[in-house]
């Protein structure tokens, strides 16, 4: 396979005389290609036939090969035991104008297998030729024909590997004139094209000096003179002999003696044989081994070749070419060249600095000259460092209660082990004071690198605080003296460890739940129990609409704990989230902490939810009460760390803090910093440090396009046990195909939209209780048109021209919401509406956003219609404001992953037709429904009464607003009165 790279890496690219390249065309490589070998190799061709008996492309529909043509081509196939000649037609093409096509075919998943493999023979000839492996040589005619050679053992495979993958169509032409039948060998018959190929590329048919020369020249040359000086060339090439090392360690003692120390100090740099050999004996030795280049099977000590041992197998030159090849090889590690002053170059005695430069640099260099090291069976090569992290505290526990608070540091140390195996204390002592590059060890021969050496004598690193030590053990890294170093954990850390990264256990259904967990969800609520109970908190990260809310919920009831859940979140969840309780935990107390009469008089557990706003003004009386666990919800809103509501939120203390967003990073990585040091304070360590070591590599590289993996890889290590990240596209996470999520977002009229609200109920009700008929029917339309345009904005009310659009409406504070969340993570999202004066607002307040939207209404000409519905289709814009009466219906928006009804239309079929423009065929992406109600409205109670009693609801609504005209006045009251939720 590494052959293969290779071989492809350095092919040269063929090209046409006009500089283009042609492509192959597909009709052509469908049919199985044969090779034509010449008795001229460079006159050789390929025929393209089909076994099948499928009609061949004219030659005419392919322009690009001009040289193609037709021909009558005789093909054996088999029949049986025997053999059966049949003509067939088929399309030749020469060898050059050929290759083009078959260098192309391995990558063709329709070209014929036999195509496919003379593409790979192909391949391989161009990368000889490329690498220079060119030998000249004479036919038996005596025509000049270069072939390919030397070929090593990694060629000589290659080209057999191929050979037995050549289907019989690609050699199913008989050899001429032979009887019985037979069919050439595929071995040879793709060493014929190697030769072939080689013959063909160097010929510079384009210069004219070329003409009537020896191997340049195109047209033959009979040169049979030249036969003997080939023949010579071509022998000591294909018949020469490279060298390898094997290296001798059987008299090699572990530790020098002062004996040895002093003869070292008075020999010096001189040598002489007898220095040698008895240096052979103290440090051991590298043999000379000879090898065919040819066949590298072929192997003998160089003793036994000087002996005449092995003189037969080798050849009359084997000593000539391996003295060449031992004298190269010392012009790349010059202490080779002390063999050539020996009668018999059979052992190069080693000292200590040259046993560890062949153990380390030397080796490679002269591995790429060609000369292999060979290494005793039991030369161990594993000895390993790593810099161990351990509690200094005796009977440290195992969770991470008042982990980053530790007073006791961690214990940072260096360890050795040997294949995986750590070593005592006691080898690594002896470890310590060798002063040999190969000591032996358990009953091996163990290399020594000499920065292990220094890391055995000096093992102790200092001591970690709790950050660092944490943050050693999850990424596997340490920094020692600015380099980074493998790092493990032991003991109580190593514990921790494995419960934050070990798999989940599964946790039963919470009492009190009144809903069934989907899969992931359930995992999540492991985590974030797993996190909560060592007191490390979390942020569980999931998409929009995979249920955050209620797994959070589900963990409230899980953990039981007396002391209440305080929820922050911005004012428009307040609704949603009273709503979530109430609805699948019903029972649990639930207290808004918001407005002008909030309190914490007499709380027994349960939920108090407050807004990031009231939290931050009433911070003090937060963090006096006692919170069994406090929850961020939309989290980002705390990412900026220096805010205020970040300061603040700091302030409130609890055993478990988790963070609930849909985008732990808008910006950059200092967002996901503030997240994780608000939920587990410490953890990254100072912002300033987390900057520098993490978040500066990952961001600077994804700016420089690429990435720093090793960066990407070191953060993520460190934060996957702390942030639970799932989006809809994950495996497992939504099967359904897709599904389709459908969540009503209760919230809060602002307070001029509640005095608009009353207002208008007071002064409608009189005038209809003073009505009726068909003016009181016309009055109730009206009535109930004022209140959803209330809902909306009061500037659509008020009919204001130049409306001040922002903080003025609970809706448009959720809308606000919603965008952010689904354009951060790349969403596309249709925003209906039934009233166009309120689409003219929303592209308006967009606008002043920068959020990129375009509106569709009735008055869109059809023109302008199809182009905004392509705009969107194309990704060009992400949010689509849409009329319900004009988009209702017809309209392929498949882009879109959300629906927001900013405004109820109360027939749900009307709603569910505008949803079925994302959710239809063709959809293949999970979609997400959501639908704003004002809450305590008429809105909120028709929302009711869709979801409690759909069926009488679809019967009664049928017609929309027209069936609430027929309601008595106490009813149309009822409905219409605003009430307030404490």
């Amino acid at each position: 396979m590494a052959q293969a790279q290779a071989q492809a890496q350095s092919e040269p690219r063929l090209r046409p005389a006009d500089g283009t390249v042609p492509g192959p065309p597909a009709a052509l490589l469908r049919h199985a290609a044969l090779f034509l070998p010449d008795a001229v190799p460079r006159r050789s061709r390929i025929a393209f036939w089909s076994p099948a008996g499928e009609e061949l492309p004219d030659p005419a529909d392919l322009p690009g090969l001009p040289d193609l043509v037709r021909e009558a081509l005789g093909t054996v196939h088999p029949a049986g035991n025997s053999l059966r000649t049949r003509t067939v037609p088929s399309l030749v093409l020469p060898l050059a104008a050929a290759l083009p096509l078959l260098v192309a075919a391995p990558h063709r998943p329709a070209a014929h297998p036999a195509t496919r493999a003379w593409g790979t023979a192909a391949r391989q000839a161009l990368a000889l030729v490329a690498r220079g492996r060119l030998l000249p040589g004479l036919t038996p005619e005596g025509v000049d024909a270069w072939r390919v050679g030397p070929l090593d053992g990694e060629d000589i495979a290659y080209l057999r590997a191929v050979a037995a993958a050549l289907p019989y169509e690609g050699h199913a032409a008989p050899l001429p004139g032979r009887r019985p039948l037979l069919l050439p060998e595929p071995e040879a018959l793709v060493r014929a094209f190697l030769d072939a190929v080689a013959d063909t590329l160097p010929r510079t048919p384009a210069a004219p000096v070329a003409a009537g020369r020896p191997f340049a020249s195109v047209e033959p040359q009979q040169v049979p003179g030249l036969r003997e000086w080939a023949a010579q060339v071509a022998a000591g090439a294909d018949a020469g002999v490279g060298i390898s090392l094997r290296l001798d360690l059987s008299s090699y003692r572990l530790f020098d003696t002062e004996e040895d120390t002093a003869r070292d100090t008075r020999q010096g740099a001189g040598r002489d044989a007898r220095q040698d050999a008895a240096e052979v004996r103290r440090a051991g030795a590298a043999v000379v081994q000879v090898h065919s280049l040819a066949d590298p099977t072929l192997v003998a000590d160089a003793g036994a070749l000087w002996a005449g041992t092995a003189t037969d197998r080798f050849g009359p030159r084997a000593r000539v070419d391996a003295v060449l090849a031992l004298r190269r090889a010392g012009r790349v590690w010059p202490p080779l060249l002390r063999l050539l002053d020996q009668p018999v170059p059979e052992a190069l005695a080693l000292s200590d600095p040259e046993l560890e430069d062949l153990l380390g640099v030397a080796a490679t260099r002269l591995a790429a000259a060609g000369v292999g090291v060979h290494w005793p069976r039991d030369l161990a090569r594993t000895l390993s460092a790593s810099a161990v992290v351990r509690s200094t505290a005796p009977g440290s526990a195992t969770d991470g209660t008042a982990f980053f608070d530790a007073a006791g540091l961690f214990a940072f140390s260096w360890e050795l082990a040997l294949g995986g195996d750590r070593l005592t204390p006691g080898e690594m002592d002896a470890l310590a004071q060798a002063h040999r590059p190969v000591v032996r060890l358990r009953d091996q021969w163990v290399r020594v690198d000499p920065d292990l050496v220094r890391k055995a004598r000096k093992r102790e690193l200092g001591l970690l605080d709790p950050v660092d030590a944490l943050a050693a053990v999850l990424t596997g890294e340490a920094e020692v003296e600015g380099e980074p170093v493998p790092a493990v954990a032991v003991g109580a850390l190593a514990a921790l460890r494995d419960r934050l990264t070990g798999e989940l256990a599964p946790l039963p259904q919470p009492p009190g739940l009144r809903a069934t967990l989907r899969d992931y969800q359930a995992r999540g609520l492991a985590w974030l129990d797993l996190m909560t109970s060592l007191g490390l908190g979390g942020c569980l990260a999931d998409d929009m609409g995979l249920g955050k809310t209620v797994t959070l919920i589900a963990l409230h009831l899980h953990r039981a704990r007396p002391e209440p859940t305080l929820v922050i979140c911005p004012a428009s969840l307040l609704g949603n989230w009273q709503r979530e309780i109430e609805r699948f935990a019903p029972g649990v107390a639930v207290r808004r902490f918001h407005g002008a009469g909030r309190s914490l008089e007499g709380l027994s557990g349960g939920f108090v939810l407050t807004t990031y706003g009231t939290m931050r003004a009433s911070a003090s009386r937060l963090a006096g009460q006692e919170w069994g666990m406090v929850v961020a919800d939309e989290a980002q809103h705390i990412k900026n760390p220096h805010s205020a509501t970040a300061r603040a939120l700091r302030t409130i203390g609890a055993p478990a803090r988790v963070a609930l967003t849909g985008t732990p990073v808008e910006n950059n990585l200092s967002e996901l910093w503030a997240l994780l040091d608000w939920t587990t304070p410490g953890l990254l360590g100072p912002l300033t440090a987390f900057r520098a070591r993490h978040a500066r590599p990952v961001e600077h590289q994804q700016e420089e396009d690429g990435g720093n993996e090793a960066a990407v890889a070191r953060l993520a290590a460190l934060v996957r046990p702390f942030l639970l990240r799932r989006k809809k596209s994950d495996p497992g996470i939504a099967p359904e195909l897709p599904p389709k999520t459908e969540t009503d977002h209760p919230v809060s009229l602002t307070r001029e939209q509640a005095s608009l609200y009353q207002a208008a109920v007071d002064e409608a009700m009189a005038v209809i209780e003073a009505s009726e008929g068909i003016e009181r029917r016309g009055m109730i339309m009206k009535l109930l048109a004022s209140l959803k345009q209330i809902c909306n904005h009061p500037a659509q009310y008020l009919k204001e021209e130049r409306p001040r659009i922002a903080h003025r409406s609970g809706k448009l504070a959720l809308l606000d919401e919603l965008l952010d969340t689904i354009v951060s993570e790349g969403g596309s999202v249709l925003v209906f509406t039934q009233y166009v004066t309120m689409a003219r607002i929303l592209e308006r307040h967009l606008a002043a956003r920068g959020i990129p939207a375009q509106l569709l209404h009735g008055g869109t000409p059809v023109a302008r219609r199809e182009e905004l519905v392509d705009r969107f289709q194309d990704g060009e814009v992400p949010v689509f404001l849409l009329s319900l009466k004009a988009a209702g219906t017809g309209l392929n928006l498949t882009r879109a992953g959300h629906v927001i009804h900013y405004d109820r239309w109360w027939n749900p079929a009307v709603e569910e037709q505008a949803t079925d423009r994302a959710y239809r065929i063709g959809q293949t992406q999970p979609v997400q429904v959501h639908r704003i109600i004002a809450e305590g409205t008429v809105e909120d109670r028709i929302a009711e009464m869709l979801e409690a009693k759909r069926a009488l609801a679809e019967a009664v609504l049928g017609s929309g607003e027209t069936a609430l005209t027929e309601l008595t006045d106490r009813e149309l009251a009822d409905l219409v009165s605003l009430r307030r939720r404490s």
